[in-house]
């Protein structure tokens, strides 16, 4: 179900980036400045690599993101995140003979949170990019055949994220944000790649 809605987010704002016009004398453009902040809601896929504990038993699947961006002077911005992933198991999960309860693993969740600091480039047009880098908490449990949940023994791990993305201003304080990001999870012991692409909306408040 979540899969499902995260793809039809990101085909619709696929389509409106691709369907968006410059600003016209009806549409102004009011570009950030130092000191707004913006609120983004993004649709997400990421892919974790066949390495590390995660990676060699699940693959990929769809999220949720919400950060906000604190604009800086000098092209620079703060920002804080929250997404929500969950990764499919990599095969068919075989369940136990009945009647054992089915607790054969068939997604991972991972929950992160934590902060970015963005450099910017191009602030003065409707398009701007940006590179990033992030560190944060990183929340685990898995989803089991008989519905249950597990919470692994090791407990939460941290992770850090390396980006580039752009925002596209298509009417006022609205723009396109669009990212791809490489995340290292550091969990019970073992590095997990992630690799991710999103894209959502950005709102820029005025005051």
């Amino acid at each position: 179900m979540l899969n499902r809605l995260v793809r039809r987010w990101i085909l619709l704002c696929v389509v409106l980036i691709g369907g968006a016009v410059p600003a016209h004398a009806g549409m102004p453009l009011i570009l950030p400045r130092p000191g707004q902040i913006g609120f983004t809601l993004q649709g997400q896929y990421g892919d974790l690599l066949k390495s590390g504990l995660m990676g060699n038993e699940f693959g990929s699947g769809a999220g949720l993101a919400v950060r906000l961006r604190y604009r800086m002077r000098f092209e620079r911005a703060l920002g804080l995140s929250f997404e929500s992933q969950k990764m499919d198991v990599r095969g068919t999960p075989v369940p136990p003979p009945s009647p054992a309860p089915d607790t054969t693993r068939v997604s991972v969740s991972l929950l992160l949170s934590g902060a970015e600091f963005y450099q910017l480039f191009n602030t003065d047009q409707n398009i701007q990019e940006m590179v990033s880098i992030g560190a944060g908490l990183a929340q685990v449990h898995y989803a089991l055949g008989d519905g249950d949940t597990e919470y692994p023994l090791a407990g939460d791990g941290l992770y850090l994220s390396a980006g580039f993305g752009l925002e596209r201003f298509f009417y006022r304080s609205f723009a396109f944000d669009v990212s791809t990001r490489y995340l290292s999870i550091f969990h019970d012991g073992h590095v997990n790649h992630d690799l991710q692409a999103s894209v959502g909306i950005i709102f820029y408040a005025s005051y």
